[in-house]
This record gives structure tokens, sequence and C-alpha cells, in this order.
């Protein structure tokens, strides 16, 4: 079976091969660096807080647990099914278009570990920072925390073998155009899938284009999850606040 469109993400991260995959991600490092961004931006207790691009919840589950009110919204419907398992009164899962505003306000609008960049036309990455500007309220903060481009694509490892539940995934990485690709390959049974990572390979420079096109001012920049200075050549991550 081989499984390749030109929205990638809505076949890939809804199955359950890419929750295999990335299944041992730094939950203590996410936890971490939810407590530090909600710390420096003092939101309010209790809190509004929009997950946008939430996936199974990992990031809106322990934002209402440390005591804010959460919506994680997210494309994918199985995504959004599982989520949904751990509803309470003040956290909600929805499935969502992040193109979209929600039209709800919030005291902050999360786009967490690159969930960003996917779309082929730049009209729909702009549309995505104007729905954000939009659900947030007069005080609210909007935050991307996305790869640093720059980074990645020094430090690209261009094959990777990785097991995970004994699924031999075959990774291959590389830069075509404004994308960095990551393409994966594995068989089970008889069977053999393939499926496509494309993310823009945004700068900041891009993103403060993107922020300026859509009259949002860009307010903090970090290069970690730990909230210390930006290095466009050291930095793992690119974290932007805004409003």
């Amino acid at each position: 079976m081989i499984n390749n469109t030109s929205t990638w993400f809505t076949s890939w991260f809804d199955t359950p091969y890419y929750h295999i995959l990335y299944k041992d991600r730094n939950d203590s490092e996410a936890h971490a660096f939810m407590e530090t961004l909600t710390d420096y931006l003092n939101i309010p207790e209790h809190g509004r807080i929009l997950d946008l691009a939430c996936g199974k919840g990992r990031h809106a589950r322990y934002l209402n647990k440390i005591g804010y009110d959460v919506t994680g919204v997210d494309l994918s419907e199985n995504s959004i099914a599982f989520a949904k398992k751990f509803e309470n009164h003040r956290l909600h899962f929805d499935v969502h278009d992040m193109c979209l505003p929600y039209n709800k306000q919030f005291d902050a609008v999360f786009n967490l570990f690159t969930s960003f960049g996917y779309f082929e036309y730049d009209e729909d990455n702009l549309k995505t920072i104007k729905a954000i500007k939009a659900d947030l309220n007069e005080h609210g903060f909007g935050v991307i925390d996305f790869m640093n481009s720059e980074y990645v694509i020094d430090h690209l490892v261009p094959e990777e073998v990785k097991t995970v539940d004994d699924i031999e995934f075959h990774l291959k990485r590389y830069v075509k155009g404004d994308y960095i690709i990551k393409d994966i390959s594995f068989t089970i049974g008889d069977k053999d899938y393939h499926f496509q990572e494309r993310v823009r390979a945004f700068t900041l420079a891009d993103f403060e284009s993107l922020f300026e096109e859509a009259d949002v001012y860009l307010l903090d920049v970090f290069g970690d999850y730990k909230l210390r200075k930006f290095n466009p050549k050291t930095s793992e991550r690119l974290v932007m606040i805004f409003k």
C-alpha cells in the first residue's frame, strides 16, 4: 500500500503509525516548557488557552492539569477522538482547520512542536497567523514553536532506520526547494507503506514577513524550551511570541 497525497498531513497524521514512530517524545521536556512559557506570559489563573494543532493533546492535557481552561483543536479526527477521552469541564477537544478562526477568545493561542508550515500555498500559512490573531483577546499572546530551519538543515541526518514496536521505519531526509522533507517507509506483513512529511523551511525573516502581512507584532524570540536567546546557527528551536 502506497500512501502519498499532496496534503500529506491529512493521511499521515491520521494513521496509528505516526504515533508509533514518535511515541518516545520527551513529555517531561514538554511539561517543563509549558510551565516556563505560561509563567513568562503571566497567563491569569484559570486562563483560556487554545492549543492549535494539538494532536492527541499531550500539551493541552498538561496545561489543563496545571490549572488552565484549555481547548485543543486538530485536523486529525482520530487524534481528536483519542484526546476526547480526557475531556473535563475545563478541557475540550474539537476537529478544526487551523487556517480558520475558532471564533472564541483566548488569553493565549499556542502552536507547538513545529505544527506550522505544512501547507503548499503561502496564503494558507498567512491565514493561520490571521486566525490566531482573531482568536486572541485584548491581552492575549500568540506563540509559534517552530524548528530552527537553519540548524536543522546543517545537522540533517540523510538516512536512518528506527525500530519501534517491531516496525522498522526507514527514514530519508533531504531539502527540496523551500521544504525540508522526510520520506518514511516501512513494511507490515506483505504491505509496503510510504508516507512523506513536508515542512516549509521558514526562517525568522520569513516569519517576520508573514507577521507584518498579518498585522501582528513580534514581541519576543527564543531559541529553546528554556526561553534562552535565539541564535540562528546554534539554536534548535525558534519560539516566537506575538500579538
